[in-house]
């Protein structure tokens, strides 16, 4: 088994605490993992993207194009950005929820409208788009990663155990953070279901 997880988004999202978090979690259930990142101005809103490899032989830490099993996008432009890790077996889960960045902020740049960057990542694989942000943000905005991680687990699109994926939790993050975790996590397999 060989499982290939993308994580996007813009600094300050979590999206490198969120690929820690599942990394011990499958190393939790004896997976070897590695993890490689690309980062932009991580605490200024840059790019920031996490390749997460885990499996039974898994030696390097990138990501072929078209080879991501799934990609979490915390920022929909950063899904658009990366899609080409998509391919046709891949699925997408995208926080429709913008961060607009200087250059778009100032007329540079066009930030594309969310059904566009919906249409473009569907005609490569299926996309569960929806505002994960404003559910993050009824328990903490800080929680949104695991949100998703949740609905992704929720969705049966992470082959890890529920026990170790909150194991992965315990072991990343301070424990005063694990309860609003927790919750965020249950959210987002409600989310899933509904």
């Amino acid at each position: 088994m060989e499982f290939n997880l993308i994580i996007t988004g813009v600094g300050g999202q979590g999206g490198l605490t969120l690929s820690r978090i599942v990394g011990n979690a499958a190393m939790v259930e004896g997976y070897n993992v590695r993890i490689g990142e690309t980062l932009g101005m991580s605490q200024r809103y840059g790019s920031v993207l996490s390749y997460l490899r885990f499996g039974e032989e898994v030696y390097s830490p990138l990501i072929e194009e078209g080879k991501a099993n799934l990609m979490l996008a915390l920022e929909p432009a950063e899904a658009l950005r990366n899609a080409r890790f998509l391919g046709k077996d891949s699925v997408a889960i995208v926080n429709a929820y913008p961060i607009h960045t200087a250059t778009t902020l100032v007329g540079k740049e066009r930030y594309p409208e969310l059904n566009e960057i919906e249409k473009a990542i569907g005609r490569i694989c299926p996309v569960h788009m929806m505002n994960f942000q404003r559910e993050a943000d009824k328990i903490n905005p800080r929680t949104l990663g695991v949100l998703m991680l949740g609905y992704a687990y929720g969705k049966g699109l992470i082959p890890l155990k529920r026990e170790s994926l909150l194991e992965g939790i315990r072991l990343t993050l301070r424990e005063k953070l694990w309860e609003m975790n927790f919750r965020a996590f249950e959210r987002g397999e409600e989310l899933a279901k509904a």
